[in-house]
C-alpha cells in the first residue's frame, strides 16, 4: 500500500512536472513541445476562429483555465481518496503542497500559447515568455523550499538518530538545502534572462577561497560537529575521557563545540575540531554502558588467601553501589616485593559512581582487614651499618655519657 501510494505520487508529480520543466528549458520559439500537444488539442474549436488572432489567443488561455483546473482536481482528488486510508499524513502534505505548482505550471503554458496567437510583436512575446518563465520558476522554487523541511523531518522521524540527519542537525541541513535551491534558482533566471555566468562564477570562485581560508577552523569545528552527531561516538549524558586527561559528563554537543561537565562542577567547552582529531574513551559505552572498578589491595605473605578473597568478595556484595550482575571477582596478580598483590574487581551502573563506590571500598577493606587481623604489610627496609665515620660513633652500650 506505501509502495503504491508513493508510485502514485511520483508518476502523478512527473507527469504533470515534465511539461513545465520542458517549458522553462525550452528556447525554440515561444511554444514548447507542450504547448504544441495543448495546440493540437484544441484545433477543432481554434478552427471556429480562424483569422481572428485575438480571439483564438483568447480562447486558448480559457481553454487552459478549464483544462487545469479540470485535471488538477481530479487527479489530486483521486490522490486524496488513495491516501486517507494510510494515517501517515506525509504524502497527503506533499500531495497538498505539489497541488498549485501543478496547476499554475500548465496555466502559464497556456496563456503562454495563447500570447503567440495574438498579433504582438516579436520582442513582446520574448519578454512574455522569459517573464512567465520567471513566474513558473518562483512558484517551483516556493514549492521546493517548502518541501525541503517536510522531507529533511521525515528522514529524521524514519531513521532517528543512525543517520547524519537528526534532530539536533536539522536546521543546518534545512539551511543548507536552501542555499542550494536558491543558489539553482539564481542560475535558471540568469539563464532565462540569457546573462552571462562566467564574470559571476570567477568572483564567487575567489569570494569562496577567501572565505574558505578566513573561517577554516570554523568550518572545521562544523564539519567535525557534523560528523560527531552522525557517527554518534559519544551522546549527551555519556561519561567521557579525553586524550589529555580531562574527563566528564557529556551535557550538549553543538556545531562548533562540545561542553562536557566534570567532577569539580566546572564546565568545559571543547572545539568539536580538537576531539575530532584525538581519541575519546567513551565509559557510558559498550552494551550495558556499566564501568569496571579496580580496587588493588597487598596483603603480608603468611595471611591465608582463600580467606581474603572470600572477605573481598563478601564486601563488594554487600556495596550498594555494586551490581550483582556481572558478579564481583578476585584475582591474584603478582607475588610483590613485600605482598601478595591481588585485585577486586567490580561494576558500577554509572561512570559517575566510580569514585564513590572506590572510596568505599577501600574503606571498607581496610576496617575489615583490622577486624580479622589481615596484616597489610608497606615497604620497609632494614640498614646495617659496618662502621661509623670518625667522631660520629654512637656511644657503647653501658657507657656513662659526656
Amino acid at each position: 500500500m506505501v509502495r503504491y501510494k508513493r508510485c502514485s505520487l511520483f508518476c502523478t508529480a512527473l507527469f504533470l512536472f515534465l511539461p513545465q520543466l520542458s517549458w522553462a528549458a525550452e528556447g525554440e520559439g515561444l511554444i514548447a513541445s507542450y504547448d504544441r500537444q495543448m495546440l493540437t488539442l484544441f484545433k477543432p474549436v481554434l478552427d471556429l476562429f480562424a483569422g481572428n488572432g485575438w480571439l483564438q489567443g483568447a480562447t486558448v488561455i480559457l481553454l487552459t483555465f478549464v483544462l487545469a483546473s479540470s485535471v488538477t482536481g481530479l487527479v489530486f482528488s483521486l490522490i486524496k481518496k488513495v491516501l486517507a486510508r494510510s494515517q501517515d499524513s506525509f504524502y497527503e502534505q506533499i500531495s497538498s503542497l505539489i497541488r498549485p505548482p501543478v496547476y499554475y505550471s500548465l496555466l502559464m503554458s497556456g496563456i503562454l500559447a495563447g500570447l503567440n496567437f495574438m498579433p504582438h510583436g516579436d520582442r513582446f512575446l520574448e519578454l512574455s515568455g522569459r517573464s512567465l518563465r520567471t513566474l513558473g520558476l518562483i512558484v517551483w522554487i516556493y514549492f521546493i523550499v517548502r518541501l525541503v523541511p517536510i522531507l529533511l523531518k521525515r528522514m529524521v522521524y524514519v531513521a532517528g538518530n543512525h543517520s547524519l540527519v537528526q534532530g539536533r542537525t536539522l536546521t543546518l541541513f534545512d539551511n543548507g538545502a536552501k542555499v542550494v535551491v536558491f543558489g539553482g534558482a539564481a542560475y535558471c533566471f540568469f539563464v532565462i534572462w540569457h546573462i552571462d555566468l562566467t564574470a559571476w562564477i570567477a568572483s564567487a570562485g575567489i569570494a569562496g577561497i577567501a572565505i574558505g581560508f578566513a573561517a577554516k577552523d570554523t568550518l572545521s569545528n562544523l564539519f567535525s560537529g557534523v560528523f560527531i552527531l552522525a557517527d554518534t561516538p559519544y551522546r549527551v549524558g555519556d561519561y567521557i575521557v579525553l586524550d589529555g586527561g580531562g574527563r566528564g559528563k557529556v551535557l550538549q554537543i553543538g556545531l562548533r563545540s562540545t561542553r562536557i561537565l566534570t567532577r569539580d562542577d566546572v564546565e568545559v567547552i571543547i572545539p568539536n575540531a580538537v576531539i575530532g582529531n584525538s581519541a575519546v574513551t567513551n565509559q557510558s559505552g559498550g552494551p550495558s554502558g556499566k564501568l569496571r572498578v579496580k580496587v588493588k589491595i597487598g596483603v603480608a605473605y603468611g595471611c591465608d588467601i582463600d580467606q581474603v578473597k572470600q572477605v573481598l568478595l563478601d564486601i563488594a556484595t554487600a556495596e550498594p553501589g555494586v551490581p550483582a550482575d556481572p558478579a564481583p571477582r578476585v584475582r591474584f596478580r603478582a607475588f610483590g616485593a613485600s605482598s601478595l598483590d591481588l585485585e577486586l574487581l567490580c561494576w558500577v551502573d554509572d561512570p559517575e559512581l566510580r569514585g564513590r563506590v572506590l572510596d568505599s571500598l577501600n574503606t571498607d577493606v581496610y576496617k575489615t582487614f583490622n577486624a580479622l587481623g589481615i596484616e597489610i604489610p608497606y615497604a620497609k627496609q632494614d640498614v646495617y651499618i659496618k662502621s661509623w665515620p670518625l667522631g660520629l660513633q654512637p656511644p657503647l652500650e653501658g657507657a656513662p655519657e659526656k
